[in-house]
């Protein structure tokens, strides 16, 4: 199970050479796993209101291509691990069907102290499983 969204790189978001300043792609993976909680049915509003967060506590991030303004960007997420209280989602930003970057992102589960916490059942997707 794979999930796709798209943007366009803005130029307030490249650095002085033209290219997307590598922080930013950080909030592009950022946007794609919202947009894949989403596409799963899972409201960060109601998961906060139910006293629980999804944090990263791990990114791994490998920049292949340097993306430019106006470029359009698809960013593909999808599961590769699940634990207990947390898991590993795997994302790749593409433009025009070059590899831009790839990440490996570690979330867990907390709960309202910040402590790592089962993901409620409620909140349990097949999507967030391999």
């Amino acid at each position: 199970m794979e999930h796709s969204c798209t943007l366009v790189v803005r130029s307030y978001e490249c650095d002085s050479y033209g290219h997307v300043n590598n922080a930013v792609y950080l909030n592009y993976l950022e946007y794609a796993r919202h947009e894949y909680l989403k596409w799963l049915g899972i409201s960060s509003d109601e998961l906060r209101d139910a006293g629980y967060g999804l944090w990263v506590a791990q990114l791994r991030i490998e920049y292949r291509k340097p993306a430019k303004m106006d470029d359009a960007l698809t960013i593909l997420t999808r599961p590769l691990r699940r634990r207990l209280i947390g898991g590993v989602l795997g994302q790749r930003i593409l433009c025009a069907g070059d590899r831009m970057a790839e990440a490996e992102v570690t979330w867990v589960c907390v709960d309202s102290r910040g402590r790592p916490s089962p993901l409620p059942a409620v909140f349990e997707r097949e999507g967030l499983a391999p």
